[in-house]
């Protein structure tokens, strides 16, 4: 049976390449290197671009084999599918837009079906606050968690970016990684302990990576 997995909210629709999308991106690496990613060429989506993401997978490359991803904000599901490739032991895709849900969903069945990937359709921090009420759910894994937002979330939510990152930092075990993703000119030192973050500047966008060695303390 196929391990793809459905949140309770994503309809299970078929797939239709004639409108699914205006644009493809490419996996860079791993077992389903060069494979396309399709989008649909709406603004919505804005997925990192192949370079950004290649670079930014070279950065924590380290860290992928064996963890439990996490791509919130999900939209193509690039992230969380490049994470597969380079061996990611689960990925679970966050994303509300539903027209987006069906590309995510084309994605992973013409990539492979048998991919261990759950596709959650709903708003992510919604489903972020209702996930860490249960920690009996958690994968067994280190987390590997993406926040890759809508750029304009940053200045319209700031407080609840904030602590979003800041919930899921505190609860992730340890030898885990986050990496936040943020429009150039946004000022990343408001993460919660800024100090710890380690910063790359990938034009047009700014990529922040926390490395949890070990349970926080104050």
């Amino acid at each position: 049976m196929p391990n793809f997995k459905r949140g309770r909210n994503l309809k299970d629709w078929k797939t239709n390449r004639a409108d699914a999308g205006q644009g493809k991106l490419r996996i860079v690496g791993g077992k389903y290197r060069g494979r396309p990613v399709i989008y649909s060429g709406d603004p919505v989506t804005r997925p990192m671009k192949d370079h950004t993401r290649e670079a930014l997978f070279n950065l924590v490359g380290g860290w992928v084999v064996g963890k439990a991803c996490f791509d919130l904000f999900a939209g193509t599901g690039a992230i969380g599918i490049e994470a597969i490739s380079r061996g990611a032991e689960i990925a679970i895709l966050v994303e509300r837009h539903i027209p987006t849900l069906r590309i995510i969903d084309e994605n992973v069945q013409s990539i492979d079906d048998q991919m261990n990937v759950r596709v959650e359709g709903s708003d992510t921090f919604f489903w972020v606050r209702q996930f860490l009420q249960s920690p009996e759910s958690w994968p067994k894994e280190p987390w590997l968690v993406f926040c890759c937002p809508p750029y304009v979330l940053f200045e319209e939510r700031t407080a609840d970016m904030m602590e979003l990152v800041d919930s899921m930092l505190t609860a992730a075990p340890k030898n885990s990684l986050l990496v936040v993703e943020a429009k150039e000119d946004f000022d990343l030192e408001q993460l919660p302990r800024h100090t710890e973050w380690e910063f790359r500047h990938y034009s047009p966008a700014k990529i922040a990576v926390f490395k949890k060695w070990s349970q926080l303390t104050e």
